[in-house]
């Protein structure tokens, strides 16, 4: 191969069917969208690469950061194509090599391939034949099959190939070609090869590879990464946490500004209430605890409101696969009076967990052989949560 090549890694999408992020899944130790990024990072025909994202970009600058070669972060469009023109566009090689992030596992082999066919033809795409029989039936949602759909017609199987990323192009007649899509017709195209075979140029297949999968869903984890399913898969947590009564803080407890002379000492706004559930969301996940996440020696975290870091905790669950199905706490103080702010505080840590009203419980009591509350020094919470993977009933 003679041209200069870039790597245009779509990861804009809103992981819809997933259900969360599934680019920031970890599949040990390694992101989904931070292997896929690592596969052109070390690909030696790849001289850059351009991440397309959505409005939260934080994943890719971190990804990034990690990469050898320079990598440029676009804004994705409201549309794949208008995504990847985007990225195109931004590209400096001769040949673009445009690649799903939710393929984590392509191969150099897979990348040069597709590569040196779009060279000598203009644009390539990693194919491998169809192992089923396809059935051409109604046309459905692409979730599930419709209500009385008939068989049209049995295509000879021999004939279909299931084509991959990367989608590799030269990149002036990519830009060219893109540029004559009507609005219409660019809602409608899935891959990005479709663009020069609705202007009637010639497309080659290239060997691809059956590992060369897009996660699409949860049943397309690995199933050394995905929690298990069916059997004992729910998990239990537990979280303690105390803070000391100073003046001159306000007092917060489960989101709630509590009236009192008095306020927790802490570097966030010390909401004890809610440092409890998050340590103990986090520990039946076993994902470390809140310090671990949000270190007090960071001053980003200085005054944070913690029902936001929860809404945070709540995402890095997900992230991992799990959710919570409910929460049980109790805070223990002897001043002051917490009856009149119990629901509202149930209610907050519900919506920051994504939870039903009645899927959180928040208990006050006093607790005079504990000398440091019991004295009124300082305010103590713990919690119980209970979580199962994401998605199951």
């Amino acid at each position: 191969m003679k041209k200069r090549a870039s790597a245009v890694i779509l990861a804009a999408g809103t992981s819809s069917r997933m259900g969360f992020d599934k680019l920031a899944f970890d599949l040990g130790g390694e992101t989904v969208l931070g292997r896929s990024i690592r596969a052109f990072d070390t690909c030696p025909k790849i001289g850059e690469i351009i991440l397309v994202t959505g409005e939260d970009c934080a994943l890719a600058q971190k990804e990034a950061a990690r990469c050898r070669k320079p990598v440029h972060l676009v804004t994705g469009g409201a549309t794949r194509a208008e995504s990847a023109r985007r990225g195109v566009a931004a590209a400096s090689g001769q040949m673009v090599a445009i690649h799903d992030g939710a393929r984590p596992f392509v191969s150099h082999a897979v990348i040069q391939e597709a590569l040196a066919g779009a060279e000598e033809w203009g644009a390539a795409i990693p194919a491998v034949p169809v192992k089923d029989t396809v059935k051409l039936g109604a046309a459905g949602d692409g979730r599930s099959v419709p209500p009385q759909c008939l068989v049209h017609y049995t295509p000879n199987r021999s004939t279909l190939y299931a084509v991959q990323t990367p989608q590799c192009f030269d990149r002036d007649t990519y830009l060219r070609v893109s540029q004559q899509l009507e609005e219409e017709e660019a809602s409608q195209v899935t891959d990005d090869a479709s663009l020069f075979e609705l202007a009637g140029l010639p497309v080659l297949l290239t060997q691809g590879d059956y590992a060369n999968y897009k996660i699409t869903t949860r049943e397309d984890l690995p199933a050394s990464a995905r929690p298990r399913q069916g059997g004992n898969t729910m998990r239990i947590g537990h979280g303690y946490d105390v803070h000391r009564l100073v003046e001159g803080r306000p007092l917060i407890l489960g989101g709630v500004t509590v009236p009192f002379e008095k306020g927790l000492l802490g570097h966030s706004d010390a909401d004890v209430l809610t440092h409890a559930v998050m340590d103990a969301v986090l520990g039946a996940a076993a994902l470390g605890d809140i310090g671990r996440h949000f270190p007090d020696t960071d001053p980003a975290y200085a005054g944070a409101d913690s029902l936001a870091l929860a809404r945070q905790v709540r995402r890095i669950l997900a992230q991992a696969g799990w959710q919570v199905v409910n929460i049980d706490a109790t805070i223990l103080c002897q001043r002051p009076k917490l009856a009149p702010y119990i629901l509202t505080m149930g209610q907050n840590l519900a919506d920051a967990f994504g939870l039903p009203a009645g899927a959180v419980s928040v208990k006050a009591t006093t607790e005079e052989h504990l000398g440091f509350t019991g004295e009124g020094l300082g305010i103590a919470a713990h919690a119980v949560a209970l979580i199962q993977p994401y998605g199951q009933e």
